[in-house]
């Protein structure tokens, strides 16, 4: 149960990037582009602290795998908002790379949804580093302005990770945390678990 005495320091770094969303709201709607961009980097960075946290504490938990993907969601959502807000004219420029990348993220979650009835929390390797990648493109654009070869490795890695994560959804009958690659889900006991037993 989700409740915040069962917050351990890693959910609660976690919960700082749900937290933060009405706060980078409000900094969008008054057009502060330096205080949003300062708050959205301190969000990105919470990402990295409660993954090592989580592991090097042995905290790890279902709970917290779930609310560490709906920060990571939320403040990628409001990254793009962001670069919405301030440059539309280069999301304008480059609508169609971007919904090649969001489509099928979105699709992505849907099916989470209509499947597990909540947002996936694999955390691969790809989603790493996609993570990551999209992190330093949309801070560095909104301080120092755009990197193009960084915007296409971001639309290429984004790509990749989501078309793993559909994969993934198709392969785990059940919802699991934590799954490193597809190569790692081809031997994983929790999907053979779930083949092995009857329906």
């Amino acid at each position: 149960m989700w409740t915040f005495k069962n917050f351990n320091i890693a959910d609660w770094f976690s919960f700082y990037r749900v937290a933060a969303i009405p706060i980078l709201i409000i900094l969008l709607w008054y057009s502060e582009r330096k205080l949003f961009t300062w708050f959205l980097l301190i969000s990105y960075s919470t990402d990295a602290i409660d993954g090592y946290l989580a592991r090097k504490l042995k905290i790890t938990s279902e709970r917290g795998s779930q609310l560490d993907s709906i920060g990571d969601q939320l403040t990628f959502i409001m990254g793009l908002i962001g670069l919405l807000v301030f440059e539309v004219n280069f999301i304008k420029e480059n609508v169609v790379l971007i919904s090649i990348a969001l489509i099928p993220y979105l699709l992505q979650m849907a099916i989470a949804f209509v499947k597990y009835g909540k947002a996936t929390a694999f955390h691969t390797y790809l989603a790493k580093i996609s993570a990551v990648v999209q992190a330093v493109f949309i801070i560095w654009f909104l301080f120092f302005g755009p990197v193009y070869w960084l915007f296409y490795c971001m639309i290429v890695i984004g790509l990749l990770e989501t078309i793993e994560e559909i994969t993934l959804i198709f392969m785990y009958d059940t919802w699991v945390a934590d799954v490193k690659s597809f190569l790692y889900a081809l031997n994983d006991e929790r999907r053979l678990k779930d083949i092995k037993t009857p329906k």
